[in-house]
């Protein structure tokens, strides 16, 4: 094998998270003769480790960090994280475990290098990766889906294939500094985790490393993204759009999927036979297709695969239909852009919103859709502020909030200045997140008329009553079901 400094027999590795990522992570290095030390303050994730590496806290691994030649993290950990400023004082490197897949691929650890074709973007990676993965297997080609989106990427190098498709979130971006994908896209760029990143500048920034790569491909209807084509690395550089495709552009002619960028304005698909309603689901839809083109995908094997495509779970997923009215699960829609694009796929919204907004405004998402809102229903902790936006933004809208007892003291109630809603559904101290989502469904089914769609598009995380999303959506599709039965 190739030598990859520092990953040389004897060196000492840290590794920081002892999750998923970690023990991926210490499953690739051991075989290496690398020293391994792995760092995390959870007990119950460190037993669940089947390694001889030696396990330590991160105060811990910090205080002796210098006699460390690499640390690899969770994407989880964020800059300011203790171990990883003191690995950075200390001029240690510090690889995400994308950027040891990366490396470990480019050096032939797993056989020939594969192509790397990486999407990113705030909203709509996984359904984009999903189609993309699609597209390939469409075409005949050895093509393994693989990040954020599922298996590690680290986990999928041994297995047979010649192009990854690979969904890759900002966080794993920031710590992949070599990545030179193939073909890479930049969906779009919204406030999201900034937090994390420190700022809206080094969010996109990490995201744009995907566009250093063969190929670079932006959405041009993002102001964001499309800004970050300018500065691209790469040589080819292409958008795609709604409206009609310029020279080196995807777009739509005549409700026509169509490729200006790789062939002389192509036709891919009838935009009516995506099965992903709405805007989004066409430019999920153009950015797959500029990814798969970028490496030879014929129309016919797009245009197959889109056919046939299946929406994953939780991503305007229509879970039941009931006396004329739809019920959409968007629950993956955790921040307002998400929700912006869902609502705006349909005609006719009773919206279910509500979470943790995580310090992001709703005005912006509201002031957009307001004409579409027949109905909304609040849950969560910032529900609230979801209720005086729509106060401002779409006054004559129905609100019902569906509270907890012990949220239900604090919160304004009918006719309050402090929550402007129609009704207050109060629940018993403590109710489970499936009792809230079976009032929640209750009081959407009164707002809603025949034609109507019910969307759980919530614009924020779902911690504060459910497990995750996930939880939260199957909390959703049950009392859907439990309505028609």
């Amino acid at each position: 094998m190739v030598r990859i400094e520092p990953l040389v027999p004897g060196a000492r590795v840290l590794v920081t998270g002892a999750g998923l990522t970690g023990r991926s992570v210490s499953a690739v290095l051991e075989p290496t003769g690398v020293r391994l030390t792995i760092c995390d303050d959870d007990p119950l994730a460190l037993q669940r480790l089947i390694t001889p590496a030696t396990v330590v806290t991160t105060a811990e691994a910090a205080a002796n960090i210098g006699d460390y030649a690499l640390v690899i993290t969770s994407p989880g950990f964020a800059p300011t994280t203790p171990v990883l400023v003191a690995a950075a004082a200390a001029g240690v490197p510090i690889w995400g475990d994308v950027e040891l897949a990366w490396r470990l691929d480019r050096a032939g650890w797993f056989g020939p290098p594969r192509r790397w074709l990486v999407v990113t973007g705030t909203n709509g990676k996984t359904t984009t990766t999903s189609m993309l993965h699609a597209m390939l297997l469409a075409a005949g080609r050895r093509a393994v889906l693989c990040g954020n989106i599922g298996n590690p990427v680290l986990d999928v190098l041994a297995e047979p294939s010649d192009l990854l498709a690979v969904e890759l979130s900002s966080f794993q971006l920031h710590w992949a500094p070599s990545l030179r994908p193939d073909a890479g896209v930049v969906l779009n760029v919204a406030e999201d985790h900034l937090d994390w990143h420190g700022s809206m500048a080094a969010y996109a920034r990490d995201k744009a490393r995907v566009l250093d790569g063969r190929v670079a491909v932006v959405g041009l209807d993002d102001p964001v993204a499309a800004g970050l084509l300018d500065s691209a690395a790469a040589a080819t550089r292409v958008g795609f759009r709604l409206g009609e495709p310029g020279a080196g552009e995807l777009g739509v002619v005549g409700g026509t999927l169509v490729d200006n960028a790789f062939s002389d304005r192509v036709a891919l698909i009838e935009a009516a036979s995506i099965p992903v309603a709405g805007p989004v689901g066409v430019l999920d839809a153009l950015a797959a297709a500029a990814l798969a083109r970028a490496v030879d995908v014929p129309p016919s094997a797009i245009a197959d695969a889109l056919a046939g495509f299946q929406v994953g779970r939780h991503r305007a997923q229509v879970v039941g239909t009931v006396a004329g009215v739809t019920y959409v699960d968007d629950s993956k829609a955790t921040n307002p852009h998400a929700a912006q694009a869902s609502i705006a796929a349909y005609p006719r919204v009773v919206w279910v919103a509500g979470g943790l907004l995580k310090g992001a405004s709703v005005d912006e998402l509201l002031a957009s859709v307001a004409n579409r809102l027949v109905g909304a229903v609040l849950i969560g902790r910032d529900r609230t502020t979801i209720a005086e936006a729509l106060s401002r933004h779409a006054p004559d809208v129905p609100v019902i909030e569906v509270v907890t007892g012990e949220d239900f003291g604090v919160q304004g109630t009918i006719g309050s200045d402090v929550s402007p809603v129609t009704n207050v559904i109060k629940l018993p101290d403590a109710s489970s997140g499936d009792a809230i989502m079976a009032a929640v469904v209750g009081a959407a089914r009164e707002l809603a008329r025949a034609g109507d769609t019910v969307l759980l598009a919530p614009a924020g995380a779902s911690f504060d009553q459910f497990s995750g999303y996930s939880h939260r959506g199957d909390a959703f599709a049950d009392a859907v079901r439990a309505l028609s039965g």
